[in-house]
């Protein structure tokens, strides 16, 4: 599917109706467990950290809790670290990474920062490694006002409170082969639109915001990821996934008009982190393990500015 053949759903140039939604939803299967995978390992978490249920995704006969993990030593005069993954379901490290943050990382912000954590905000999509929910919906383009996606609204009314204290906020994110060979192509049949090849970049990059850019502080995450994997080069154009390369491993992309889960606050600093877990050069553990070292980065950046170190 990395050409231009038709999509196996739906006719070229025809949008999407109900009836293609639920033959695409009648393909999708169940291929692992966010209870065993997940829910587990955040019960395991508990006695060091508070668990929030901040809602829950109805999809005919699933049913699945969301949770977040919060510091147990949270302190109103502190500001809010904010991290994310698993927006995208089927990116894997964005989820396990977000947990492995929490189990190796996170204690030493104690006293300094509060943590909000959710690690996996798409659990039906966890379960079924897609990028979309269970209504074809892209969850990581649906963070607006009324939003469609039951994870984005929900997601977006566990962090409202916080408001202006979110320091810093990081979503935790893949760039996979699956993105040329099943995704796009999917959404572009979705839209009634042809689909224009592209490049996988191979390595870590990071999106900044386009419109509040903070390139000091993207360069101080790639400087610490890049200790533990590789950053993607640019291609040939001097671009990665179709947008100019900005410095090396960043692009812009326009958060809040394209309804992005990292413009859901106003924090200062911001990114969303791509890994590229199919690379021969990197393996799981060093994808998990990079987003971590991504997320300890970005908080120490944003705590040294701030003159809380």
């Amino acid at each position: 599917m990395t050409t231009n053949a038709p999509y196996p759903i739906g006719m070229p140039g025809q949008p999407w109706g109900s009836a293609e939604v639920a033959i695409w939803l009648s393909q999708q299967t169940r291929k692992r467990s966010y209870a065993t995978e997940v829910l587990s390992v955040i019960d395991k978490l508990s006695d060091r950290f508070d668990v929030e249920q901040y809602g829950s995704l109805d999809y005919a006969s699933d049913n699945y809790p969301l949770l977040a993990i919060k510091s147990r030593d949270w302190q109103g005069d502190l500001p809010t670290a904010l991290v994310t993954g698993g927006v995208h379901g089927y990116e894997t490290s964005g989820v396990h990474g977000a947990l492995q943050f929490v189990e190796q990382h996170a204690a030493s912000y104690a006293g300094r920062i509060n943590l909000l954590i959710a690690p996996c905000v798409s659990p039906w999509a966890y379960e079924r490694i897609h990028r979309w929910n269970a209504d074809a919906l892209d969850p990581n383009r649906s963070f607006r006002d009324n939003s469609p996606a039951q994870e984005s609204a929900a997601l977006m009314n566990l962090v409202a409170p916080y408001g202006d204290r979110v320091l810093v906020h990081i979503d935790l994110h893949e760039t996979t082969d699956s993105d040329e060979s099943e995704f796009r192509p999917a959404l572009a049949a979705r839209d009634g639109l042809p689909y224009v090849p592209g490049e996988v970049p191979d390595g870590f990059y990071l999106v900044d915001d386009a419109a509040h850019p903070q390139p000091e502080f993207q360069k101080a995450v790639i400087a610490a990821v890049a200790k533990v994997t590789h950053i993607a080069p640019a291609d040939i154009k001097g671009e990665i996934i179709g947008s100019p390369m900005v410095a090396p491993g960043v692009i812009e992309y326009a958060f809040k008009k394209l309804g992005l889960c990292a413009g859901i606050t106003s924090a200062p600093y911001k990114t969303t982190t791509e890994v590229y877990p199919d690379s021969p050069r990197a393996s799981a553990e060093q994808c998990n393990a990079a987003q971590a070292a991504a997320v300890c980065a970005a908080i120490d950046f944003a705590l040294a500015k701030a003159g809380n170190m």
